[in-house]
């Protein structure tokens, strides 16, 4: 996974997230384990052998898929193992200047992540809501125990952040950041959908790519 472009205020609120959820979806060591099917790819930087490619159908055989590199992870890992991982030593010039730059690109492929399923969008809603929103509302609000778990809770996300702010050289504090972040993110999958709904999907590059 190449390094992403992490300078403007927008990148560096949303783009470390951006890999940790990315990671919480497809963790790296499920894709590269031989008995696991969990299967993904960063476009950004794929190195595929040209058998390989051929095996799978080539690049026509993914060619309407809105999150194409993943679809192909899919198809390779079928005919033998693939690897995911970070690095220093690939970076994206691609850069994200605006917030409405970072919505785009999270909006033409978050719905499809979720199958454009109407119900997986409901747990999704529900479920970031609980794991991101109900802790910080216990540790602000609430009392006893449950505030108690709830500092617990929102300290244990900064930490499991950690390791991604650290990649990206932000300062650790930024972790306590990650509930009101994930809740961006959350807000922008619902924009997908309302996106898929009125037009049949999110604008990227000018156009709306097709379904599959």
């Amino acid at each position: 996974m190449a390094k992403l472009h992490c300078a403007s205020f927008a990148e560096r609120l949303l783009i470390p997230a951006f890999i940790f959820f990315f990671q919480m979806l497809y963790p790296f060591r499920w894709v590269n384990a031989r008995n696991r099917t969990t299967a993904a790819a960063a476009g950004g930087c794929m190195l595929v052998r040209c058998d390989a490619l051929a095996t799978t159908g080539g690049v026509a055989a993914i060619r309407n898929a809105v999150i194409d590199d993943c679809a192909l992870a899919a198809r390779l890992k079928k005919c033998g193992p693939i690897w995911l991982g970070l690095t220093e030593r690939i970076r994206s010039i691609r850069s994200y200047p605006r917030l409405g730059d970072i919505r785009q690109m999270v909006t033409r492929s978050a719905y499809a992540q979720l199958k454009y399923s109407p119900i997986l969008l409901s747990v999704a809603v529900v479920g970031l809501s609980l794991v991101y929103g109900l802790p910080v509302l216990f540790a602000l609000f609430g009392s006893g125990l449950a505030q108690a778990l709830g500092i617990a809770s929102w300290a244990l996300m900064a930490i499991i952040f950690s390791p991604t702010l650290r990649f990206y050289r932000l300062p650790l504090l930024w972790g306590a950041a990650l509930p009101a972040i994930s809740l961006i993110y959350l807000a922008f999958t619902i924009d997908s959908a309302v996106q898929h709904a009125r037009r049949g999907g999110g604008m990227w590059k000018g156009r709306v790519p097709l379904r599959t």
